[in-house]
């Protein structure tokens, strides 16, 4: 079965807000995947840019990824919740407006001041840079990602605002009424997601404005001195409820586009609800994985660490994977690229999180944590998981109803596939070999795995060209498609 009916009127302005939103990620998207391949390009041994030029590159590949999935997954989150409740179209253009600026301010950092400390900004890394760039260029990139989280902020806000309105409170409207056996229908999935997203990554967004701020402070009155262990745990904590949180929006999607292929409603159970109301605890303390190398951190943060790490997004993901798959089974589905993108991201994000358990096991992170193994994962988890949830929900807004998939849509999605499956396996490989992480020169014995990666890269960014055109020159459908 497949979905052809109309979707409900959506305004105007919503759907053109949605789709500049989608329009703005494939851009950045595409941008920040040519920055990978020059890297992996560098490393291969082609002298394009040197050292300064790669870590140059480097800071704005990541902090750039993870801005365009941010955005993208809140175009999906946005859509969708805003079926349920009332959502301001002016403050979620606002938020795109500051991305914007907040990209531009990042961007002249990087390539006109020369800031080269990385999207984590360690401090105090981006306050002595030993003449590589300028107190201005480290103050831009700050300000670019206070600009940014300001944004999201005010998204957040907006969401809070309507949730409690619709349903008198957040625990309300994260089903713990239902959890708990009050009677009552629980809330939809796209709710009780967005939730669990706005509480999290509130409190990530403060966090990273905390130390942002300390760090402007510091960087023009150097007598206002940040301890260094307590700003790591500020940074890490950030971007880490940041990043995870994208897969919690785009997540949304699943919930929402594959029951309409299958003819079955996506189920809301009291497991379902348990699953989200943990992930919302879990989220917040496993952070302290990304310091398990500090030998200066609590011994007790480090056994949180590992051990949250071996449960913190099993909840959610065991139920949206069970889910996704009894959804589909003999629904007598009929696959196009937007229904394969939304199963190919449940794959992504489950097979994604592996790497990154192992990682997580002290004995092994000590090993491994600073090898290729670590972008092996993050880059499963993102461009299999995250980002193919985006293209599905891209493709299902543009889809052909009456033609179906055409032979650059089937080009486009397995390119990206093949492509993307090669990348992650050439990092964990390289990494299992030992191979550092953030080196811009390898050594002759590294290039074979560089070259590898480098193809790769090269094929995913064909995928993604093709899925771009797609989905510009589908836009026409986009109207008819959701009326």
């Amino acid at each position: 079965m497949s979905d052809t009916t109309m979707e409900p009127a959506v305004p105007r302005g919503a759907r053109n807000a949605v789709i500049t939103y989608l329009a703005t990620t494939v851009v950045v998207l595409l941008l920040m995947m040519v920055f990978g391949l020059l890297m992996r390009l560098e490393q291969a041994g082609m002298d394009l840019m040197g050292a300064a030029g790669f870590y140059q590159v480097l800071t704005a590949h990541g902090a750039g990824m993870v801005g365009a999935v941010a955005l993208g997954s809140s175009a999906v989150m946005w859509y969708f919740l805003r079926r349920h409740v009332a959502l301001s179209t002016g403050v979620f253009l606002l938020n795109l407006a500051l991305f914007l600026l907040g990209a531009v301010l990042i961007l002249g950092g990087i390539f006109i001041g020369g800031f080269a400390g990385a999207w984590t900004f360690l401090y105090p890394l981006p306050q002595t840079p030993m003449g590589l760039w300028t107190q201005a260029a480290a103050a831009s990139f700050f300000l670019g990602l206070l600009a940014i989280g300001v944004g999201f902020l005010l998204l957040y806000i907006d969401i809070a605002r309507a949730l409690i309105t619709n349903y008198g409170g957040l625990g309300r409207s994260l089903g713990l009424p239902q959890l708990f056996g009050r009677a009552g229908d629980p809330p939809p999935p796209a709710v009780v997601a967005s939730t669990m997203v706005l509480i999290v990554n509130t409190l990530g967004i403060v966090a990273g404005a905390a130390i942002l701020s300390m760090s402007l402070i510091n960087l023009y009155q150097p007598a206002f001195e940040i301890d260094s262990l307590w700003a790591k745990n500020l940074t890490y904590f950030f971007g880490h409820v940041f990043i995870n949180a994208t897969i919690y929006m785009a997540v949304i999607g699943v919930y929402e586009i594959l029951p309409r292929y299958t003819g079955r409603p996506w189920k809301v159970s009291r497991v379902f609800l348990a699953a989200w109301a943990a992930s919302t605890v879990m989220v917040l303390l496993v952070y302290p994985h990304h310091l398990l190398m500090d030998f200066s951190q609590p011994t007790s943060l480090h056994v949180l660490g590992q051990v949250i790490s071996y449960t913190s997004g099993l909840p959610v993901l065991l139920v949206t994977a069970w889910g996704a798959l009894t959804n589909v089974y003999r629904s007598g589905i009929r696959w196009d690229i937007a229904s394969g993108f939304v199963f190919l991201g449940v794959f992504g994000w489950a097979a994604g999180v592996i790497p990154a358990i192992i990682d997580a096991t002290i004995v092994v992170n000590t090993v491994m944590h600073n090898t290729l193994w670590v972008p092996g994962h993050f880059h499963f988890y993102l461009l299999l998981g995250v980002v193919a949830m985006m293209f599905g929900f891209m493709a299902w807004l543009t889809r052909s109803q009456a033609e179906g998939d055409g032979f650059f849509d089937r080009l486009g999605f397995w390119t990206f596939t093949g492509g993307g499956l090669a990348l992650v396996a050439v990092f964990l490989y390289s990494g299992a070999s030992s191979v550092p992480r953030r080196f811009a020169e390898h050594l002759p014995e590294w290039a074979a795995y560089a070259q590898l990666g480098s193809v790769a890269a090269a094929l995913v960014i064909l995928g993604t060209l093709l899925l771009a055109l797609r989905f510009f020159l589908g836009l026409k459908r986009v109207a008819n498609n959701v009326a």
